[in-house]
């Protein structure tokens, strides 16, 4: 009876609510003046990485030891469109090497160092300033959890399903899954969306990785219903307040609105990309390794969601290569037994050895033959796309070389372009990120 009364009163109070509006009053400080031509929402969610409060069991059961960086680990900036027909949803890597925005009260210089830094100096208020003042966005809503907040909100919303086509197992996390899906409580959550060690590494792996679990936490709720109408979102929202902090602009109403919203999007009006990066290993004295925004591809991100516009598909934020390697030319090698086609490959910066002084006298008849170890098929998917036409045939053996065998027919080697910022951030809608057992439950 009560969860029905909320949720009346609740309905009653959205029909006159404006759906989901920016507040000028906040303990935020002074947010970034919402431009006339800014549209839509933003909220702005963030997982800090802090073993601050937990005890020595928390930290072996949650597999957390080590010193905490006082740190945002997570950081997502989620964009509603104004007719809440479109939900864009950025990760921001915590390494991202920018100028944070000045302190309430300070006088000194604004200073530099990685995103994630901003919360140690000035928690959540300078947290959003920071990306406000680096985006030029205007945040709305901010919400921030812990390790054990992540935990509690994920079992409190009913677990997760992970899903990968291999094994993935890091020692760092205490990942450990086997190929196919997975339904795991808030703990394996965890220990996936933290996992830096496991192919692809390093952190924008790990940012995809967790775009791949929000859409499928998304889906999973919309499949169960928790998002559907008012009162299914209000119990939702109730839950996740639980465990997960708000600004003082950020109620359980604006969750329901927001969560609502989410509800009755389609995957394929859900957005998910990671900012472009034109260098992935910036050094600099004291703060160490970094990320250097692109600058072009990263102001035609945030200009898109200025203008309210979809994100997937904009040749601004990323070109569209002719053709598309998946993995990095450079960190294949290959044995090549025909000296004209070794020559092209290593243009192409593959590392490759040309045999073709022990090639066969007489060619075997039929296409190129690319021979790869079991368990590199991704790698063997981008010399097939520099080799159009070539055969491929896994080997169980153990080393991680390939062979190209030219056979009688012609080969043409085609020009492949390596992105890491495509192969491992593009813009790309929910159903191509989700598990595939949940996309047919929520099509059925």
């Amino acid at each position: 009876m009560r969860r029905l009364t909320v949720g009346l009163a609740l309905l009653s109070s959205l029909c006159s609510w404006p759906w989901l509006g920016g507040q000028a009053d906040s303990s935020l400080g002074a947010p970034a003046v919402r431009a006339a031509a800014e549209r839509g929402t933003n909220i702005l969610i963030v997982g800090t990485d802090s073993r601050s409060g937990l005890s020595a069991a928390e930290k072996r059961r949650l597999h957390v030891g080590g010193q905490g960086c006082d740190c945002t680990d997570v950081m997502m900036l989620v964009h509603l469109s104004e007719d809440r027909r479109r939900a864009s949803i950025v990760s921001i890597p915590r390494d991202s090497y920018v100028e944070y925005a000045t302190p309430e009260g300070a006088t000194a210089p604004a200073r530099r160092g990685k995103i994630n830094g901003a919360f140690k100096i000035g928690r959540g208020p300078l947290t959003v300033r920071t990306v406000e003042k680096v985006t030029g966005l205007h945040i709305d809503h901010y919400l921030e959890t812990g390790f054990t907040g992540f935990e509690q909100a994920v079992n409190n919303l009913g677990g997760a399903t992970l899903c990968t086509d291999k094994p993935l197992k890091d020692e760092n996390s205490g990942l450990d899954i086997s190929a196919g899906s997975h339904r795991v409580d808030g703990n394996g959550a965890l220990r996936y969306a933290r996992a830096r060690h496991i192919d692809r590494p390093g952190d924008l792996g790990r940012v995809r990785r967790q775009q791949r679990l929000l859409a499928d936490m998304l889906a999973d709720l919309t499949v169960r219903g928790a998002l559907t109408d008012p009162v299914s979102a209000a119990s939702t929202a109730h839950k996740l307040l639980k465990s997960v902090p708000t600004d003082e602009r950020t109620g359980l109403d604006d969750l329901v609105r927001i969560g609502w919203s989410l509800g009755r999007l389609s995957a394929e009006r859900t957005e998910f990309a990671t900012v472009p990066i034109s260098h992935f290993d910036h050094r600099v004295p004291g703060v160490g390794s970094t990320l250097l925004w692109h600058k072009v591809r990263s102001q035609a991100l945030w200009d898109a969601l200025r203008a309210d516009r979809s994100i997937t598909g904009d040749t601004r934020i990323l070109p569209v290569p002719e053709t598309r390697a998946e993995t990095d030319p450079a960190r294949i090698e290959v044995r090549v037994d025909d000296a004209t086609v070794a020559k092209a490959l290593r243009r192409n910066k593959f590392v490759v050895t040309d045999t073709s002084a022990s090639a066969p006298a007489v060619r075997p008849a039929g296409p190129a033959v690319i021979t790869y170890p079991v368990g590199h098929e991704a790698d063997a998917a981008t010399l097939a796309a520099a080799l159009p036409g070539a055969h491929r045939r896994a080997t169980s053996r153990t080393d991680a070389v390939f062979d190209v065998a030219v056979g009688s027919e012609p080969v043409a080697v085609r020009t492949v372009t390596y992105d890491r910022n495509v192969a491992d951030g593009a813009p790309v809608t929910a159903d191509r990120l989700r598990c595939t057992d949940l996309a047919r439950a929520s099509a059925s």
